[in-house]
């Protein structure tokens, strides 16, 4: 079971690179197990990323040496979300430009609207990122599917990674279909 887990991880994260949702070197994945998750190692890069190469991070400790930096932030939501299985850390480059303004995306297409209807961005100091966003992501997924962090990316869980990655990638279309409308000159609100 848990090796299934930890494929299922390596196959996601590169899903999130193939379908251009981050850089060959970018975001982060992981999901929970027994003990606490296995997530993506700092600088993972999704082109080799080998099922040796997850991090255990037990649950109640400070995160393994290797592991993501969002570690702590991942813990962070699977605390206050108990149904949670999966978290994605990535950057969608359409939804970021259209919330650098840092007001909250809302889907004007069916698929988006349907599945995320407000889209919440924080807006967080990079300079004290890795402190405040913890706390700040997590309380914004206790409401929201996804949530983006002004300027730098998105975060989804859900109850199974497939559930994230489709969340995550209804994001990334209902913003590329926003953001086609504007430079059509159409607006749909």
């Amino acid at each position: 079971m848990e090796s299934a887990s930890k494929r299922e991880l390596v196959n996601c994260y590169s899903r999130l690179q193939k379908s251009g949702l981050n850089d060959s070197h970018s975001g982060n994945a992981s999901v929970r197990c027994e003990h606490g998750m296995w997530i993506t190692p700092t600088g993972a890069c999704a082109d080799d990323l080998d099922l040796n190469d997850l991090v255990l991070c037990p649950a109640g400790v400070a995160p393994t040496p290797g592991a993501s930096l969002d570690a702590p932030l991942h813990a962070a939501i699977y605390l206050k979300l108990p149904e949670a299985r999966a978290v994605l850390h990535f950057h969608p480059a359409h939804a970021i430009a259209l919330t650098l303004d840092g007001q909250d995306f809302l889907p004007e297409d069916f698929e988006g609207s349907y599945f995320l209807s407000r889209v919440p961005v924080l807006d967080l100091r990079y300079d004290r990122y890795t402190q405040e966003s913890p706390k700040a992501v997590s309380d914004a997924l206790l409401e929201n599917r996804i949530t983006i962090v002004r300027g730098h990316g998105a975060y989804v869980c859900g109850n199974s990674l497939d559930q994230a990655y489709k969340w995550a990638s209804a994001l990334e279309s209902s913003a590329r279909i926003t953001w086609l409308a504007r430079v059509a000159g159409i607006t749909c609100r």
